[in-house]
């Protein structure tokens, strides 16, 4: 077998894993959300009418806080609204399931036994952005 067989069978079993079946019900979900769609739509506009006003003259400083302050506004309904915290949620999952598996990957690539390494556990580093989520 060839490693792209084998990599379409390891693509199949991540199909079936409870966090992407979870992931793909949530933007499923995020998809149907009529609210929070016209949310995201909003936040659209506010950086494309603060793109065109900025295209036009240079604004002042009070300008820009008003568009800053409508974004995040808007922003802030969006991370509440209830499907957005469960897609957040359930990619968090996916996304450091997909982070340990290119890192075993990486470690049979630079010549570690298959069957024994382990990627090393990480505590908190504090940054939410490498973070697979706080459990």
């Amino acid at each position: 077998m060839d490693i792209i067989e084998k990599t379409r069978e390891l693509g199949a079993l991540i199909q079936q894993d409870e966090r992407y079946l979870a992931f793909m019900a949530a933007k499923k979900n995020n998809e149907a959300d009529d609210e929070l769609n016209g949310l995201i739509n909003q936040l659209g506009e506010i950086q494309n009418e603060y793109a065109a006003a900025m295209e036009k003259e240079e604004l002042p400083e009070s300008e820009k806080e008003k568009f800053d302050k409508r974004f995040r506004d808007v922003y802030a309904v969006v991370m509440q609204n209830e499907n957005m915290i469960a897609y957040q949620q359930a990619k968090a999952e996916i996304d450091s399931m997909m982070q340990y598996v290119m890192q075993l990957l990486s470690m049979c690539v630079n010549g570690q036994d298959p069957a024994t390494c382990e990627v090393p556990e990480q505590g908190c580093t504090g940054s939410c952005a490498t973070c697979g989520g706080c459990g």
